[in-house]
């Protein structure tokens, strides 16, 4: 659609994290792939706590989700058990509806108020607390067979604040 981006695409081995951390403080929001069949990997925690250092928005999108043993619920647990609590799935299967909206207003006391108030939030609340990295939306698919990834593009456009700053180059 209407949704213009500049893809970083860095190395998901751990023999490149130099190479990936060099791009990270460029970064408006990262989307983070995991392996739906595999989980959360020792590497998937250390990008995740470099993103945290960098301060970087992130989406996840769960990957091979056809596959033998890929388990969405063990997956979105592990996910929130090893990453953060703010990992909350918005994918279409599940879309952003009551149970997903209270978890998203947990992640915020203002946010949770709002919510109890009113029984809903915000779209701009939402993108203020993925900007603030409260809360992290997962998306699953099988990337090969374009399986979720039109859900994911349309989220990132919809949960995502065009960056307002640009980086100064040579400073």
């Amino acid at each position: 659609d209407d949704l213009d981006l500049t893809l970083l695409d860095t190395p998901g081995h751990v023999d490149f994290a130099s190479a990936t951390e060099q791009v990270l403080p460029v970064l408006d929001v990262a989307i983070l792939v995991v392996s739906g069949p595999a989980g959360v990997q020792g590497y998937t925690r250390t990008l995740w706590r470099l993103l945290a250092r960098y301060q970087v928005p992130v989406f996840i999108f769960v990957n091979k989700m056809d596959t033998v043993g890929a388990d969405r619920d063990s997956v979105l647990a592990q996910l929130k058990t090893q990453l953060d609590d703010g990992v909350i799935a918005f994918d279409a299967d599940h879309p952003l509806a009551d149970a997903a909206l209270e978890d998203v207003a947990t992640t915020d006391e203002e946010a949770m108020e709002t919510y109890l108030e009113t029984g809903t939030l915000p779209e701009d609340t939402v993108r203020a607390l993925i900007a603030r990295r409260k809360v992290f939306p997962v998306y699953f698919g099988a990337a090969l067979k374009l399986t979720g990834v039109d859900d994911l593009m349309a989220g990132f456009a919809k949960w995502t604040r065009e960056a307002t700053t640009t980086p100064e180059f040579g400073a």
